[in-house]
């Protein structure tokens, strides 16, 4: 059971050529990277509005 995501990993790496599977994995990341830097600063201005409310 524990040979099987090895398979499949080989596999993806034989039908795949590796600058697409590279380009992807970057591409994912820089996604994921953008989203949570929103996330993040809505969160901050989530906060200060909070704080800003109670005065």
């Amino acid at each position: 059971m524990k040979k099987l995501p090895l398979l499949l990993f080989f596999v993806a790496m034989c039908a795949l050529s590796s600058c697409s599977v590279i380009g992807g994995i970057f591409k994912a990341g820089a996604a994921v990277g953008i989203i949570a830097v929103i996330v993040v600063i809505g969160i901050i201005l989530w906060i200060i509005s909070a704080f800003r409310g109670k005065q």
